[in-house]
């Protein structure tokens, strides 16, 4: 009974507010709500320092450096951390969240990835992110919101949407059914840099997985910085042969870019999709395991 009552407040909720099964939110939406009590608005930023110099009123703050992972092991926060966090920060059981952040929403969709591990079904991302929002000329604040505790529980960590260095070894060597979606530049799946300029976790080797298919995140998007059409996405998949029938596996380097494209494959189109965050800053450092490396330039160490 007592978890059934969040549940039914929740979808009441969504009734009442307008708000729809989609995981998007537009922005007008979210301006009309800013004062929700039920909506809780989270920043997850490349740059986490930019939301002290404006933020969407009543937005708290995820430094995705340290709030979001593990302090000590490459990993994602552990669930006591996570929610501790996330308590502080108003959220309850039954609350909307809604996540937005720079560059596109990488990092925020990163975040909705970490949060769906934990158990959070209605978790939303604003559609363009901040970049739109801001265009947009919406209001932004200096001001911190001060927030009432509150009592969300999640789960224990699930690997549903979650891919393991074994599991894309399988794939790649055929031991296990799946497709692998590579979402970085074709300059770095082809093997010609190994990393984007300015990237500080690095490979040893350069190239893809074995096998994955080359769709970098950038196709999936309007020059706005919002998701195309259920349709375009559709039709971008299907001209590499993606069509969910067969479980898919998204990866980058170091596996938030590829949340965006894990966002798109598993909460827009509703295909069965992992996202693997060990990507390629773990595989391409991984010792016994194939590679492909189209362009044969050979990297002797960093």
């Amino acid at each position: 009974m007592s978890l059934a009552r969040p549940l039914i407040a929740a979808l009441l909720y969504l009734a009442a507010s307008g708000l729809q099964a989609s995981p998007l939110v537009d922005s007008a939406w979210l301006e009309k709500h800013l004062h929700d009590d039920k909506v809780k608005i989270l920043e997850v930023s490349m740059v986490p320092e930019q939301f002290d110099f404006g933020h969407i009123p009543g937005a708290h703050n995820l430094d995705w450096h340290t709030d979001l992972v593990d302090p000590l092991r490459r990993d994602i926060a552990s669930r006591d951390a996570l929610q501790a966090l996330l308590r502080k920060a108003g959220v309850s059981r039954g609350d909307t969240l809604v996540l937005y952040g720079d560059n596109h929403n990488w990092f925020a969709a990163w975040g909705v990835w970490v949060l769906e591990t934990y158990g959070l079904g209605n978790v939303k991302l604003l559609d363009g992110g901040r970049v739109k929002w801001e265009a947009e000329g919406r209001p932004l604040t200096r001001e911190a919101r001060p927030a009432e505790p509150g009592d969300l529980a999640l789960s224990p960590l699930s690997e549903t949407h979650r891919a393991r260095l074994a599991d894309v070894v399988a794939i790649a060597e055929g031991k296990a059914p799946g497709k692998l979606v590579d979402i970085r530049s074709p300059a770095e799946y082809q093997g010609q840099v190994i990393a984007p300029p300015g990237s500080t976790e690095l490979s040893m080797r350069a190239g893809h997985i074995p096998g994955a298919v080359n769709v970098p995140w950038g196709e999936l998007v309007n020059e706005d910085g919002t998701f195309k059409s259920v349709d375009e996405l559709r039709r971008i998949y299907q001209a590499v042969g993606i069509d969910g029938s067969t479980p898919i596996v998204t990866y980058c380097r170091i596996g938030e870019r590829s949340s965006h494209s894990w966002f798109a494959l598993a909460r827009l189109l509703g295909y069965p999709t992992r996202n693997y965050d060990g990507s390629w800053t773990e595989y391409g450092n991984a010792v016994g395991v194939p590679i492909d490396n189209p362009s044969g330039q050979v990297w002797r160490g960093l």
